[in-house]
C-alpha cells in the first residue's frame, strides 16, 4: 500500500493493470485515437492516460468502462487471458503487442486491398521467412 496525498492508502499497479494498459494503447492506435483523443473523451488530461497505458496507474471499473464505451468495446476485453492468479512470467504475448506498433496499423490498413490470392499467400510466405529466417511454409 502507498500513501496519498490525502492519506489514504492506494495500491499500487500489478502485472494485471500493466496488461490492461497495453489493450487501452493497442485499442487506441488500432482505433486512430490520439491519448489527447481518448482523454478528452474520458474527461482528465493525455498525461492521465498515458498513465493508464503504462501501467503506472491503476484504471477504476468506471473509467475502463468509459474507455471501452469510446474504444468499442466490451468491458470485459480488457481481462481476456487474465486469471486470479496471473503472474508476469505467465502473461502471454498477446496479439495486441504488434498491433501497438505504427508497422503493424499501416500493415493491418493495407492488407485489406490486396486483391489476389497469389499476392496474399506471397505476403504470408514473406512475413514467415523474415520472422523465422527460415523461409516460409504453406498454407
Amino acid at each position: 500500500m502507498i500513501a496519498s496525498r490525502d492519506g489514504v492508502r492506494k495500491r499500487p499497479a500489478g502485472v494485471e493493470d500493466v496488461e490492461i494498459g497495453r489493450k487501452i494503447r493497442a485499442l487506441r492506435l488500432e482505433r486512430g485515437l490520439s491519448q489527447s483523443g481518448l482523454a478528452e473523451g474520458i474527461g482528465l488530461t493525455f498525461q492521465q492516460v498515458q498513465k493508464y497505458e503504462k501501467g503506472a496507474n491503476r484504471v477504476s471499473a468506471g473509467r475502463l468502462q468509459q474507455i471501452a464505451d469510446i474504444l468499442n468495446v466490451p468491458v470485459v476485453f480488457f481481462y481476456g487471458g487474465m486469471g486470479a492468479r496471473a503472474k508476469k512470467s505467465e502473461i502471454a504475448p498477446s496479439s495486441l503487442q504488434f498491433r501497438q506498433t505504427k508497422w503493424a496499423l499501416r500493415l493491418m490498413r493495407a492488407y485489406p486491398a490486396v486483391s489476389k490470392r497469389s499476392t496474399y499467400y506471397a505476403l504470408v510466405v514473406l512475413a514467415e521467412s523474415l520472422g523465422t529466417g527460415r523461409g516460409g511454409k504453406g498454407c
